[in-house]
């Protein structure tokens, strides 16, 4: 019989028992029981990083009085860009992890449509070093589409080299619903090869014996539902619905009403993307559980939707819960109701400032991403056989687009803004060295009366992409881009007037989340003196090329009409 090392097992069983003092014990602490929806009293022993002991009474070695508090188990962030935080992952662990997101999901696909497999290497190394468990999928939709020039491609054969990462949870979001309807062969050998596993969904809008055939694929998830009827559909056909709250897309209030006791063991709590002035002003996981107790949410359903649920549809059968043999994960709050974070404990680890200092975390990649040469104003004149044609409708809020058709000014062939009617134009630049494509449109709802916002964030190939109503001046903000490395830069006047620098691959600062907070703080109040009236326009800006989600939008080869899956005359 082999030997096996069972000192690990012996110490647990003596500190349950009582037998020998506990490595921590939670004492004279009320929690909540996301299985019986229960406050129960008693004290909480934990040995290394498990949950040994509920209910009972402990002693420890280290004592916390939980007099007043109140214990849940840790929170579950389901779906996560971290490049879209702005901050790398070892900051946006520092950043969230205080605050009870002790899990989070993460689908590295913004460096990986830049970078391929450099991208999908430097996250699962870092998620080897963070404090919080960093569980990275592997990116399916690189790039998302043959409708943009992207930076890299990665196939099926790239992928499963990944498959089994101890780090890993299969697959991430499956955007190319087209590609999955259409039995496109390189779609379907992705979804083949992780056959069992778990593979996430992106299918906005989707119903019917459409949504049938998507989810006979073994795609078991949503964070893209924006409305009852959608979300309500997709959970009686099985699928698990991650309710949103991010920087631009917020869905909370939408969907509140399907957390019900009857379903919330099969809804989560996802961020997506949300930066780190909105985690600083709001908070994160934490800010979407208080936010759906606002909405009516019952206490317990929302904790468990946020812990339990979410665990359970990424398969991580060991947290999700405080209970004996469980992950020590655990937020310990001032008041349920408003989910007021007093402390965290992280597998068995009391987070302080200090637990983050001893971390080995990786340098930075993608310093020199920005594979593109200066352009002028003339790469921006759109030329159009008439004044009348597709506008890009933008809603505050929402990713989703509407197609509009409007007469603009012309003169000479050339179509121009209109910029009393809020009418701009919008133009995205290829940055990846593969070509020169620019693709030309307009767009309404930015607000601006003056100047020029660029961006190197444009998901998901991340080209450049820059709004405005005067050439020279969009020139003036993409060249900065250039100069800077990536980010965001504001113009007015033919002079750069703020900007935010992300060079790691032009998606991440190199600075501390404060840091990025506080730049986002100066840039926000310089685009309101703009006139721009969006809460977010960078990372609205940075939707308008994302075309998998309706209805329209554009990339470098030019408008897309997302609903038709094809390029129009802009």
């Amino acid at each position: 019989m082999a030997k096996y090392d069972t000192s690990f097992l012996e110490r647990m069983i003596d500190q349950a028992l009582g037998r020998m003092e506990a490595d921590i014990v939670i004492r004279n602490t009320r929690f909540l029981n996301v299985f019986t929806a229960e406050v129960a009293e008693g004290d909480i022993a934990i040995c290394g990083d498990r949950i040994v002991g509920t209910y009972e009474g402990y002693r420890g070695k280290i004592e916390i009085d939980g007099r007043g508090l109140i214990a849940v188990p840790g929170f579950i962030d389901t779906h996560v860009h971290v490049e879209s935080c702005l901050i790398a992952p070892g900051e946006f662990d520092r950043c969230v992890l205080p605050r009870g997101t002790t899990t989070a999901i993460c689908d590295p696909h913004e460096i990986c449509n830049v970078m391929g497999t450099r991208g999908l290497d430097y996250f699962l190394e870092a998620a080897a070093g963070t404090v919080m468990d960093l569980r990275v999928q592997l990116s399916s939709c690189v790039p998302a589409t043959h409708l943009e020039t992207s930076g890299a491609t990665l196939t099926a054969d790239d992928l499963v080299k990944y498959k089994g990462h101890k780090h890993s949870i299969g697959l991430a979001e499956f955007m190319n619903v087209p590609g999955v309807l259409y039995k496109d062969p390189d779609v379907l050998a992705k979804l083949a090869a992780f056959e069992g596993c778990h593979i996430d969904g992106h299918s906005p809008m989707l119903s019917g014996r459409d949504l049938n055939a998507y989810l006979s694929c073994g795609i078991r998830n949503c964070h893209e539902t924006t409305s009852l009827p959608e979300a309500r559909e997709k959970l009686r056909k099985g699928m698990q619905v991650l309710i949103r709250e991010g920087t631009v897309c917020k869905d909370v209030d939408t969907l509140s009403p399907l957390i019900t006791a009857d379903t919330s063991s099969f809804v989560a709590f996802c961020t997506d993307d949300r930066n780190p002035l909105d985690i600083h002003e709001e908070g994160h996981v934490d800010y979407l559980i208080r936010r759906a107790i606002r909405a009516g949410v019952p206490v317990a359903h929302a904790y468990r939707a946020a812990s339990w649920s979410a665990a359970q549809g990424f398969g991580l059968r060991d947290r999700g819960v405080i209970a004996p043999g469980r992950r020590a994960d655990i937020v310990l709050l001032n008041d349920l109701a408003s989910c007021d974070v007093n402390s965290v404990i992280s597998a068995g680890h009391i987070v302080t400032p200090g637990l983050f200092d001893s971390r080995i975390l990786p340098a930075p990649i993608g310093l020199d991403s920005m594979k593109l040469a200066p352009v002028e104003a003339a790469d921006f004149i759109t030329c159009s056989s008439s004044p009348t044609g597709a506008v890009i409708g933008v809603e505050a809020g929402s990713v989703v687009t509407a197609h509009l058709t409007m007469t603009l000014p012309y003169k000479d062939g050339i179509r121009l803004p209109d910029p009393e009617n809020d009418v701009l134009k919008v133009c995205v630049v290829a940055r990846h060295g593969k070509n020169r494509n620019i693709g030309r449109g307009f767009v309404k709802g930015f607000g601006l009366v003056r100047g020029a916002l660029a961006s190197s964030v444009g998901h998901d190939s991340h080209n450049v992409c820059v709004v405005g109503q005067d050439d020279a001046e969009m020139a003036i903000a993409v060249n900065r881009l250039i100069e800077i490395g990536g980010g965001f830069v504001a113009v007015v006047g033919g002079k750069v007037v703020g900007e935010l620098a992300l060079p790691m691959a032009g998606l991440i600062s190199l600075k501390p989340f404060e840091g990025v907070r506080t730049d986002l703080v100066a840039l926000r109040k310089v685009v309101r003196e703009l006139g721009c009236p969006l809460p977010e326009p960078f990372l609205q800006l940075a939707f308008l090329p994302l075309p998998v989600i309706p209805h329209l939008k554009i990339t470098d080869k030019g408008v897309v009409d997302v609903d038709r899956f094809e390029l129009i005359a802009a």
